[in-house]
């Protein structure tokens, strides 16, 4: 008998399980309509056999158990950044260890972070795809003659999940839990019925199915290795939410209902096969009976938009990161709550997601060819968090090198041997994933590096001290009100302040010198926001330091000021801001298209009053020339 006290957290966790259920394992959970098909159909298709169908299920269940239940809900949850998970969460926990991680190590994690941030992009592009795909697929089982729809319908799907964005994911939210609980309980069902007509399926966990069908098998089962992996494609986003439901939750709705289900599934769906290997071209709708056929693809098709949205979310959440970090452009970031900070929308990533997503479904033409792309990025991701895990755990953590060394060994192990797997699907669509880490990691590179450039040259050589001793002995005159500057250092007089001192010869009666300074966790709390202190002369310097998932909001930021003996008044106040004009002729050490690229990204880059919310009419900007 638990006292109410006990009950509140009990429910709050069931709650938050709830909502994991869409959110986390929306993308996990809708594997079953793909991972066992290709193993046994397509290209790289092995022999539809007992012993084949054994070793499948064999290598699908270790799968699961070691990648997922031992790698992610036991260990790498435990690398939390104040809360928050995701890749960029722990390239920020290493960032911060300056001195307990060498440099020539945190040049090495920095650089996989990046590919591995531009690999999480490439599954933003194919995960809508191949599960959408995966589900309209279904009609094909009851109709033949439908085929021709499967792409149309699925670019429709599509292009209303998109369109949509803007609403925000509150509505939609709502119903993720109650959906995904309904389709796990089906997919669970469904699966039962086949194991109970053929209970020896469940002797395909024993582990020596997994080493007979490799024996028999030889290259051609490690090829199929690669279709295994699509069973926990989706795993990374277990990491990644972990900020928006905790670690109790996420272990609790996986064990709980998550893992049995597409056990159930999985192992269904081999006992399937053994019985009617007529199915082999779409065992998961095989499943169901003929009269709940178009109900089962019609409750899989909003599954799939579930697992499409939750990871559009996640792109979004990911730039915003990125933007913080100082890895991406600047991007028009549009809060779609006023309750939940999380919930944001980038119109421009949004609309290149679902051109992305319909050229992949036109060219591709269905999930088959998908799945050797969607493997490759998944295994390297997983690798990346591997290894960059082990960093922490190494040097954060000081854990001695007997305990992190066989954990990485293990974790690699896996990902590395899947990863290879995949490296024989390149051909046929392992490209895409190669190509999407390939431009978006050169994006990222050259804009950090471009970034530094303009900021050494941008750099004002004059003290601070310096300058207001200049203005006390000249008497420069000042006017009504206050101005703001927006400063990137702030010890050096901001350049945009000298820019505008030598054009108009005059200053306001209250000059703040605003400095966003970026702090590697993802939200730092109100009592430590912000630092006010007076220079003297009227000039004020505002330290506001500002978290990788926070957005910042000057008069929010200058109101708080105001409580730490700031005098604002937000009607009375002018905003001034730099504009930098690049040039590329200058002697920088960027190659000639790393100097173009990062030009034209300057050049259509948010402006900066959108991205700081400051109001319009206020706002005066001052622009410059830098060549680099």
């Amino acid at each position: 008998m638990h006292t109410p006290g006990e009950q509140k957290p009990i429910k709050g966790i069931l709650l938050l399980s709830l909502g994991a259920l869409g959110v986390v394992y929306g993308d996990i959970g809708t594997s079953p309509l793909y991972a066992v098909r290709e193993c046994f159909h397509g290209k790289h298709a092995i022999a539809l056999t007992e012993g084949n169908i054994f070793g499948v299920l064999a290598l699908v269940f270790w799968s699961l158990v070691v990648v997922i239940c031992i790698k992610y809900v036991v260990f790498i949850l435990l690398a939390d950044n104040h809360g928050e998970g995701g890749i960029f969460a722990l390239l920020a926990l290493i960032s911060a260890a300056k001195r307990k991680v060498p440099s020539g190590v945190r040049s090495v994690a920095l650089a996989g972070g990046m590919v591995g941030a531009g690999l999480l992009y490439g599954d933003g592009i194919i995960t809508p795809a191949i599960s959408v795909l995966s589900a309209i697929e279904g009609i094909e089982v009851a109709l033949k003659a439908s085929s021709p729809l499967v792409v149309p319908l699925t670019c429709g799907i599509l292009i209303l999940l998109f369109v949509f964005q803007h609403h925000g994911s509150a509505l939609i939210g709502k119903t993720f839990g109650p959906v995904m609980i309904l389709w796990f309980a089906v997919i669970a069902v469904l699966g039962l019925g086949q194991i109970l007509k053929l209970p020896r399926i469940i002797l395909a966990i024993n582990p020596a199915y997994a080493y007979e069908f490799f024996q028999a098998n030889k290259l051609h089962g490690f090829v199929v290795l690669g279709s295994v992996v699509l069973c926990f494609t989706g795993g990374e986003a277990l990491y990644a939410d972990l900020g928006h439901f905790g670690p109790k939750a996420i272990r609790l709705s996986w064990l709980g209902l998550v893992l049995p289900a597409l056990l159930c599934n999985y192992f269904g769906q081999g006992a399937l096969l053994l019985a009617h290997p007529q199915y082999v071209a779409n065992p998961f709708y095989g499943l169901a009976p003929q009269s709940l056929l178009y109900p089962m693809v019609a409750l899989a098709t909003v599954a799939t938009v579930i697992a499409s949205q939750a990871l559009i979310s996640g792109i979004f959440s990911l730039t915003q990161q990125a933007i913080e970090l100082g890895f991406c452009p600047r991007l028009r970031i549009i809060h779609t709550s006023h309750q939940i900070k999380g919930q944001i929308y980038l119109p421009w990533v949004n609309y290149s997601l679902m051109i992305a997503c319909l050229v992949v479904v036109v060219g591709f033409g269905g999930s088959s060819g998908l799945a050797g792309a969607y493997g490759l990025a998944v295994t390297a991701t997983m690798a990346v968090t591997s290894i960059l895990f082990f960093l922490i755990t190494a040097f954060l953590w000081k854990w001695p090198l007997w305990k992190s060394i066989p954990l990485l060994a293990l974790f690699l192990g896996f990902d590395l041997t899947y990863f290879g797997a995949n490296l024989f699907k390149v051909a046929d669509g392992g490209w895409l994933t190669i190509l999407c880490a390939l431009i978006l990691t050169g994006i990222m590179t050259t804009w950090r590096r471009g970034r530094r450039e303009v900021i050494h040259r941008l750099g004002s050589r004059l003290p601070l001290e310096t300058f207001l001793k200049n203005i006390a002995a000249e008497g420069v005159p000042r006017v009504k009100g206050s101005a703001v500057f927006m400063t990137l250092n702030p010890q050096d007089t901001s350049p945009v302040l000298l820019h505008h001192l030598k054009h108009n010869k005059l200053l306001h009666e209250k000059v703040i010198l605003l400095s966003i300074l970026p702090a590697d966790i993802p939200s730092v709390p109100l009592s430590d926001r912000v630092k006010v202190e007076e220079l003297g002369e009227g000039f004020y310097r505002v330290l506001a330091y500002n978290g990788f998932m926070q957005t910042p909001h000057v008069p929010e930021i200058l109101k708080l000021a105001s409580k730490f003996g700031l005098d604002f008044d937000e009607s009375e106040t002018t905003y001034f801001l730099g504009r930098v004009t690049v040039l590329t002729d200058g002697s920088s050490r960027l190659g000639r298209y790393q100097k173009s690229l990062f030009a034209l990204m300057a050049r259509n880059a948010g402006m900066p009053a959108p991205y700081f919310r400051l109001p319009a009419n206020r706002v005066v900007e001052l622009g410059t020339q830098i060549r680099i």
